[in-house]
């Protein structure tokens, strides 16, 4: 149970038919072999798999892949979610924590509840995602060790409704839209009888990944919150933008919510002006606008993604020049034990 103030949070759902977006997220590809068949690539690619799967599993549901060109093992989506054979090398400076979420002084993530900025807390709802991103930051989190649940959801309410400075309440993981919406409008509804409490902000890569995660039921609970809410969705390339996700970002405007993305510069994937360029005025077109464009944290087994801050600064700078400053995405990094997250200097 999950309770704050007047609202309680049931932590059990009634079974039902699953709606469509669960089914996409039962029948994703989770082996090499797999992801080669469906996407026409061919099986010498399979044992350079083998190292980086082992070590973080291949997660990549249908709709995500319907949208990769087949056969060609540089296509921009398939490169996110492609295990390298690069992965098993070692490289100085990467490490399984790179934000000390789990080792650092403040490793407040262990317990479900981030309070690292003194306005915001953010809650760990879900250890799930619906696609495994190869250079995700927390690929090595012990989810299974640091669930919310139970006593747990009371406890994290307790603490934010505790400290009246905290203003808004992030839902995040893993992914939080991975949890059914029963659960999480119950959530919703205790974080908004903490009086002190005025926005809520949804991380989450489901409605780009899953547009059809984008349904009555959701649209319904995010409609009806009293609180200000603001959807941080994660795109990196303007391809993954289709006319279903289009449809979906659209649907999500009307709630009410604010939507904004973070993209994460990748090598090989948008190290380019062009497609940043083209990313931004996407985004745009679907009422979502650029926020972040974060440079790369150096987590273990993904450093072939990482451009480098000169590249990052160079492509900051060229941004700044190409297009109107509301489409310019914030050029930052996050730093272990800093306030906030910091700017690079151009």
């Amino acid at each position: 149970m999950i309770q704050s103030g007047h609202a309680r949070v049931e932590t059990t759902t009634i079974a039902s038919d699953r709606p469509r977006w669960q089914k996409e997220l039962g029948r994703a590809i989770t082996t090499p072999e797999a992801l080669c068949q469906r996407l026409s690539l061919p099986e010498s690619m399979i044992a350079g798999m083998a190292a980086g799967h082992r070590q973080f599993p291949i997660r990549a549901p249908e709709p995500w892949l319907q949208r990769i060109e087949p056969g060609n093992p540089d296509d921009p989506l398939l490169r996110q979610i492609l295990p390298f054979p690069e992965e098993g090398e070692d490289h100085t400076g990467y490490v399984s924590d790179p934000l000390e979420e789990v080792s650092g002084d403040d490793a407040s993530a262990a317990s479900g509840l981030v309070h690292k900025y003194a306005s915001r807390a953010l809650l760990m709802v879900t250890g799930a995602c619906a696609i495994n991103c190869r250079y995700c930051f927390r690929r090595h989190f012990p989810y299974d060790e640091h669930q919310l649940g139970g006593s747990g959801w009371d406890e994290a309410l307790a603490r934010i409704q505790a400290d009246p400075a905290i203003n808004e309440v992030i839902f995040s993981g893993g992914d939080p839209l991975a949890s059914p919406d029963r659960l999480l409008a119950r959530l919703a509804a205790a974080v908004a009888a903490i009086p002190t409490v005025q926005r809520l902000r949804i991380h989450t890569r489901l409605p780009v990944v899953i547009p059809q995660r984008v349904n009555a039921d959701l649209l319904e609970w995010l409609s009806q919150t009293p609180l200000q809410k603001v959807l941080v969705l994660h795109i990196n390339h303007p391809a993954e933008i289709d006319d279903d996700v289009r449809r979906a970002l659209r649907a999500l405007a009307d709630t009410g919510a604010t939507l904004l993305n973070q993209a994460v510069l990748l090598r090989r994937i948008n190290d380019n002006a062009e497609t940043l360029e083209r990313l931004s005025e996407r985004l745009f077109e679907c009422g979502v606008l650029p926020y972040y464009l974060h440079a790369f944290d150096p987590i273990a087994g993904a450093a072939h993604y990482d451009t480098g801050d000169e590249k990052a600064r160079e492509l900051a700078r060229q941004l700044i020049e190409r297009l109107p400053g509301f489409l310019v995405p914030r050029l930052v990094r996050e730093i272990p034990g800093a306030p906030a997250k910091q700017p690079l200097n151009l």
